[in-house]
């Protein structure tokens, strides 16, 4: 399993990679589940490569996207343009397969065809009849169709609980079973912690997104903290060795 450690800025992104995360993933909570941050700080955060030699990748979130693909698309190309290894759609405003399906191979179609190798990422919401949005258990159905490389279930209420509150684990067992059946990369996140690691291995995914988990008093608005950054990661993969600076 790689570690996503959620950041809103890059001395949180060095704190994130010195801690051992192996995915640094830009967003802003103050925007949502999955709020976007602005394209310069990808930038920066991308720079950090060349300092750090073991061989993170960045991720960016595009936001709990509206059903508007023409936006979305080019908020893609934008994350990618910046540095983003991996570009993340929240699908906040979309009701339906059929739709999200249509924008998200969008998407897919303006980062090939304008020659981005970022890795697309389709993240659904456990809680998605909250909002009224695409089931959970729609998505792995989206990502085989629209040329996806993840799948990924989030959580919108984060005041009201965590990933397990929301959906159970014969759920997110089918839906990482559906998902590798497709041949598509599984992250897991929605308020997650150190005590959910071992039934996140049950489950064999491959990446876990973190955020409240290494900030101060576990609180994703705080700041983050490089010894719990350590303390996760060494959780998920204990022979990840710790960077070294060029």
């Amino acid at each position: 399993m790689k570690l996503l450690a959620s950041v809103v800025n890059v001395e949180e992104a060095k704190a994130a990679i010195i801690g051992g995360a192996h995915i640094i993933d830009v967003k802003n909570p103050d925007e949502g589940s999955l709020g976007a941050n602005f394209p310069q700080v990808i930038r920066e955060i991308f720079s950090l490569k060349m300092v750090f030699k073991n061989g993170f990748e960045v991720s960016a979130a595009v936001g709990d996207a509206p059903n508007l693909p023409g936006t979305i698309s080019l908020a893609c190309v934008g994350a990618a343009v910046a540095g983003a290894d991996y570009v993340k759609v929240g699908l906040f405003g979309v009701k339906n397969e059929k739709e999200a399906i249509y924008m998200m191979k969008q998407a897919k179609k303006s980062l090939n065809e304008l020659g981005f190798s970022s890795k697309l990422v389709v993240a659904g919401y456990a809680d998605a009849a909250h909002i009224g949005a695409v089931p959970p258990l729609s998505i792995p159905e989206v990502g085989r169709f629209s040329d996806c490389e993840v799948v990924m279930l989030d959580t919108i209420q984060k005041n009201k609980g965590g990933l397990f509150d929301f959906i159970s684990l014969n759920e997110l067992r089918f839906f990482v079973d559906r998902a590798r059946s497709y041949g598509l990369k599984v992250a897991l996140a929605g308020s997650l912690k150190a005590e959910d690691i071992s039934k996140l291995y049950d489950l064999s995914v491959d990446i876990v997104g973190v955020r409240g988990a290494l900030c101060e008093k576990g609180l994703r608005t705080a700041k983050l903290k490089p010894e719990k950054v350590q303390e996760l990661a060494s959780l998920i993969n204990p022979k990840h060795p710790l960077p070294t600076i060029k």
